[in-house]
């Protein structure tokens, strides 16, 4: 069977899981079967189908599983947060619709090279810069839980940071690229650069209170100069750095230190700092070994007050362990895990230098805001406001999350190609 077929069948699969999962959703709020729940199961069929023809007419050669992976995540996403609030599923639905749009002109803009992106990357640094500053600007800038991450303009809102990620990535992956030899002999000049364009855009996330997005990017960038250089010196003192850097954070700025506190000891304030991670916890507890079952978890009280705030956005993989239960959570953490598995294989398979650190740079990134929003949740870190790719509310996540997924699809192309 070809990788265009494969990805074919694998996408019908997903179609099927997302009408059971949607009718298992009507059964347990309504006691019946609607026709909208299998709606939601042809929506998808019929939107990763378009998706799959500009796949097969663009990027015949790409991986057969990346773009079904997604698309299971999504549906598994969009299914659990119908179940919370049905008005924001529409609202993700609509950006999922973007966010593969978005893909599709990646892969139509830069189908026959991508790599000439290696000759824009002091522009792709200025403007992931430009983007990191837009939040702290008066006026657009706007502070949600304390973090000033949003952008809003007339009625349109957005988060530029998830954008300035992808952007930072293009630059790393050519910097590093052009540089690596030089680098590994860690000269000042030739790290200069580097740093000042990477620390400026660390001090612009400190600034606007944007720690978690402070971690990945920082995560990201040590991940990238080591697998540049194989200097391990390199990420010893990256994470020295980071170990400074947090203590200074956890005296100086209040927030950190709040995040901290509760990270430590939850239950010393379980209705007020800690309440949170606290009902994130029981949330998990509850779900057991087999789960409550797709729309039977207990997320509101008996008033209709949420029990978990912000379940949809930053505490969903709670609601998914609550509802799915020890056996199906392990299962969703690893499609994750397949996922970011087929993306180093990718970058295995790159022949060159730029597309063997864009392709890890683009999964390690997937792979490290999945492991800091989960171990937030279940306490394995502190807390942090990132959102869980592909699955959480948020339509910035989910477009710049579907650019990345088309840059590895570009790069897997040409690999595979060039292997045949």
């Amino acid at each position: 069977m070809s990788y265009r077929n494969r990805e074919l069948a694998s996408l019908a699969v997903v179609a099927l899981i997302t009408g059971f999962g949607f009718a298992s959703v009507y059964i347990a709020r309504q006691e019946v079967i609607s026709r909208a729940s299998l709606s939601y199961g042809v929506f998808f069929l019929c939107l990763y189908l378009v998706a799959h023809l500009v796949v097969r007419a663009t990027v015949p050669q790409a991986d057969p599983y990346l773009l079904a992976l997604v698309g299971l995540l999504t549906a598994i996403g969009v299914t659990e947060i119908y179940r919370i609030d049905a008005t924001d599923a529409l609202r993700q639905t609509i950006w999922i619709v973007v966010g593969v749009g978005a893909m599709a002109a990646v892969l139509l803009a830069f189908r026959r090279d991508y790599r000439r992106l290696e000759s824009y990357k002091y522009v792709f640094a200025v403007s992931a810069v430009f983007l990191l500053v837009l939040p702290a600007l008066p006026v657009i800038g706007r502070t949600v839980n304390g973090a000033r991450l949003w952008v809003e303009i007339g009625p349109l809102g957005f988060q530029p940071g998830e954008l300035a990620k992808v952007f930072l990535i293009v630059f790393l992956a050519a910097y590093l690229r052009e540089k690596r030899e030089v680098l590994a002999q860690a000269r000042l000049k030739d790290l200069g650069p580097l740093l000042l364009f990477f620390g400026a855009a660390m001090l612009v996330l400190v600034e606007t209170n944007d720690l978690g997005s402070a971690l990945l990017y920082f995560g990201i960038f040590l991940a990238m100069l080591y697998t540049a250089t194989g200097r391990t010196a390199f990420v010893v003192a990256g994470v020295a750095l980071f170990v400074a850097g947090s203590a200074g954070a956890y005296a100086t700025i209040g927030r950190v230190g709040e995040r901290v506190e509760t990270w430590l000891d939850p239950f010393a304030d379980p209705h007020g700092g800690g309440y949170q991670t606290v009902q994130g916890l029981y949330s998990v507890a509850n779900g057991g070994f087999g789960g409550a079952g797709f729309g039977q978890g207990t997320f509101t009280s008996p008033s209709g007050d949420p029990y978990i705030p912000y379940l949809d956005t930053d505490f969903i993989f709670a609601a998914l362990a609550q509802e799915l239960g020890l056996v199906g959570i392990a299962a969703f953490l690893l499609v994750f895990m397949v996922l970011c598995l087929r993306g180093f294989r990718v970058a295995i398979l790159a022949e060159d230098g730029f597309s063997k650190l864009l392709a890890v740079g683009l999964t390690f990134g997937l792979a490290l805001q999945t492991f800091i929003i989960v171990g937030g949740v279940l306490r394995l870190i502190p807390l942090t406001g990132i959102t869980l790719p592909f699955v959480s509310y948020g339509g910035s996540s989910i477009v710049a999350n579907f650019v990345m997924l088309a840059g590895l699809l570009l790069i897997s192309n040409r690999a595979e190609d060039r292997a045949r």
